[in-house]
């Protein structure tokens, strides 16, 4: 009779090799420069994230010899800041592929379980108070909320002819829309808009324009570049300045913009795998969309424990799309007016 290997766990095949390799590999017996350079986080950080999602991990791998959940963790952790092939980190910590594709699977599925606590507009008055006043120090501009711009993530091109991820540079990539607060503190994260989408195309489905357009009183504004819609809780920059107070407004803009740049680039420094120059996520676009948005919670998580948003940031620019234009006939008037108040009342 023929033996269903199919249903057996590779590690176990391998002459007992999951049960004594995990048996023998314990976190406690690593150094915290081995923690860091092969993981890409502290020790406190992962043991932070093993007490998070330790129940979630536990309940999915109830079978005997089972992975524990911190070398699941290690092994997502592993796969997410290194960029490199999973066989590779699966080794490091003795670990099928097989093993190692399962672990970041559920891993990534932990943390999306989590996104709505860790990502979100929902915060006190004190903290949306100090964010303001720090986005006002960078530049001057006053009452902001968030930062919001959409950058690509390579992926390797779906099984199905489907050309709505192939975007105006040619390669397949879903399009990201990230909103950030002045410390790079994500506010929404929308890692599932296929590439060939632009921007203000993204914009006006997502849910952060109807959160915005539901609120019967505005506390603030969004910042955006020229490629969204001006609204009355959006302020874009000016397409054609013309009076100092213009172009100081403007200047103030994109150094305030700026933040919600540097938070890309450090989410795609920080997290290898993102990054289209080690090679793209083989994955189908919803796999490849549930790992980014797993890595956008990780960035929140870090950061709110303490971490520094800042601390991986490369300098190149992610892709983004072109500039666009600003057609004075599609204007909102009143957010037109909105605009033109605060040019004079803080700029001129």
């Amino acid at each position: 009779m023929a033996i269903p290997i199919a249903v057996l766990d590779c590690d176990l095949l391998l002459h007992g090799r999951g049960h004594k390799t995990l048996d023998r590999f314990d976190i406690e017996t690593v150094s915290d420069e081995f923690l860091l350079t092969t993981f890409g986080f502290p020790r406190e950080f992962i043991y932070y994230l093993v007490e998070l999602l330790g129940d979630t991990l536990s309940r999915r791998t109830q079978r005997s010899r089972a992975i524990s959940p911190d070398v699941q963790i290690l092994a997502a952790l592993g796969f997410y800041t290194s960029g490199s092939f999973q066989t590779r980190m699966g080794d490091a910590i003795g670990i099928s592929q097989a093993s190692m594709s399962r672990c970041v699977t559920n891993v990534t599925k932990a943390l999306v379980e989590k996104a709505t606590g860790f990502i979100g507009f929902t915060r006190d008055d004190a903290t949306k108070q100090q964010s303001k006043e720090e986005f006002y120090r960078v530049a001057g501009m006053p009452n902001i909320m968030g930062v919001v711009d959409c950058a690509h993530i390579a992926i390797k091109a779906p099984n199905a002819e489907d050309l709505s991820f192939v975007n105006k540079k040619g390669f397949h990539s879903i399009n990201c829309q990230l909103v950030c607060d002045s410390r790079g503190l994500l506010l929404s994260a929308e890692t599932h808009w296929p590439g060939s989408l632009q921007d203000n195309v993204i914009f006006q489905q997502s849910s952060v324009s109807r959160f915005f357009e539901d609120q019967e009183n505005q506390e603030g504004w969004l910042l955006g570049d020229n490629q969204y819609p001006l609204r009355k809780w959006l302020m874009t920059p000016l397409q054609y300045p013309e009076t100092p107070a213009d172009y100081r407004y403007n200047l103030a803009h994109t150094a305030t913009h700026e933040i919600v740049d540097r938070t890309f680039r450090a989410i795609l420094t920080r997290f290898r795998c993102l990054d289209g120059s080690k090679g793209y996520l083989q994955y189908s676009p919803e796999k490849c969309a549930h790992i980014i948005l797993a890595c956008c919670v990780l960035h929140n998580v870090s950061l709110q424990s303490g971490l520094d948003a800042w601390t991986f940031e490369r300098t190149e620019t992610p892709e983004q799309a072109e500039e666009g234009c600003e057609p004075m006939d599609s204007l909102d008037s009143e957010a037109f007016r909105i605009r033109q108040e605060l040019i004079l009342n803080h700029f001129s």
